[in-house]
């Protein structure tokens, strides 16, 4: 898009020169038309040359962080002692910071360039995104709560709703100021959580509630399998009924179906997976972390290390300039096809974990 720029820039300062708008300008400031002319366009050429070195700088995606180190350093600050479920609410609170507060800051809902220009970090802000609202909403659902008749923490609840707003609002509000809303409201819910006078905060680290979160990650990961895996086409069966006799559907749909990622979708995807796969990665860390004795007990530890193994690799640095989209054994590569193979991987231990969680 911004060599369109370049190529319109001779017309434009072309069209600038002739104007009594800019002669009436230029008669007011001393100056003649065709110098006010060259003014603007030197301006607009200086404004593009500034928009493409920030579009460079901005397009990184953030390191990965040690989040027993992150817990630690928010327990010190807050002058507080670390109990169970802080490392992993310390860990999703530095994921929407990082989020918000990255180089660029949040840039999906940009209208201006370089941010309305690119699009790689803001698919990969919304895959961050989607695991935030996963977990934001397994923290209100399940971790929080001792049963299901139980009440919902009200920061966790608003938190939530936070998080939920649409993530491309730019005014009245904006997204920035939702979500830092709904940090806001975990950093409340993580001090009472660590006040012993405020039992009304809790933290509930019991096999059925990661079973439960796991539930959603595993969804998560099946889609983004699939969606990655599309970026060279498949022909699959229907099996939307399989393995019930006697299930049914709203509609009849083809026996057949062919499913491919439009060509430019494919970096859209593979980014967003690999924003999704960042966020992932720490929280499983800190889960390894609170969930600790119950993972031991059901000699479960190693299943998720095993899992975060398997996701490792999809933080990777792409060394080519694009997102190549090879044929499936073809002459290029396909970074599409290597990430679902590292995501199935790892959702297939997913099932397996919440199969070995289940057992008595």
């Amino acid at each position: 898009m911004n060599w369109k720029f370049w190529r319109i820039l001779p017309n434009l300062a072309g069209k600038l020169s002739v104007g009594n708008g800019w002669r009436r300008l230029g008669a007011a400031l001393g100056l003649g038309g065709g110098t006010v002319s060259r003014l603007v366009a030197g301006l607009v050429v200086i404004y593009l040359l500034a928009s493409l070195f920030l579009g460079w700088w901005w397009d990184k995606e953030p390191d990965l962080f040690d989040v027993r180190a992150n817990a630690a350093s928010h327990a010190q600050q807050a002058q507080r002692e670390p109990v169970i479920g802080y490392t992993t609410t310390a860990a999703l609170i530095r994921l929407a910071e990082t989020l918000l507060d990255k180089r660029g800051g949040y840039l999906s809902n940009d209208i201006a360039p370089p941010g309305l220009w690119m699009d790689n970090i803001p698919n990969w802000e919304f895959g961050v995104l989607t695991q935030i609202r996963d977990a934001s909403r397994a923290y209100r659902i399940d971790f929080a709560r001792s049963q299901s008749q139980s009440t919902e923490d009200p920061d966790l609840q608003s938190a939530e709703g936070q998080f939920f707003f649409d993530n491309s609002s730019w005014i009245f509000p904006d997204s920035e100021g939702e979500y830092r809303q709904g940090v806001r409201h975990l950093n409340a819910y993580l001090m009472r959580l660590a006040d012993p006078s405020r039992p009304n905060a809790q933290f509930y680290a019991r096999a059925d509630n990661l079973q439960h979160w796991l539930q959603g990650v595993e969804t998560r990961l099946g889609s983004l399998s699939q969606r990655l895996s599309a970026s060279v086409g498949k022909r699959q069966l229907n099996v939307d009924l399989a393995g019930d006799a006697a299930a049914a559907q709203a509609t009849d749909a083809p026996r057949n179906q062919d499913f491919k990622t439009p060509w430019l979708q494919i970096d859209d995807v593979f980014y967003e997976a690999r924003g999704q796969t960042w966020a992932l990665l720490h929280l499983l860390r800190a889960v390894e972390q609170d969930f600790g004795d119950v993972l031991d007990n059901k000699n479960a530890r190693v299943s998720v290390q095993q899992i975060i193994r398997e996701l490792e690799p999809t933080q990777d640095t792409l060394w080519s300039l694009v997102v190549l989209n090879g044929s499936g054994l073809g002459l290029l590569a396909n970074h599409s096809l290597v990430m679902a193979s590292h995501i199935s991987r790892a959702n297939a231990a997913i099932i397996d974990l919440r199969s070995l969680l289940a057992q008595g």
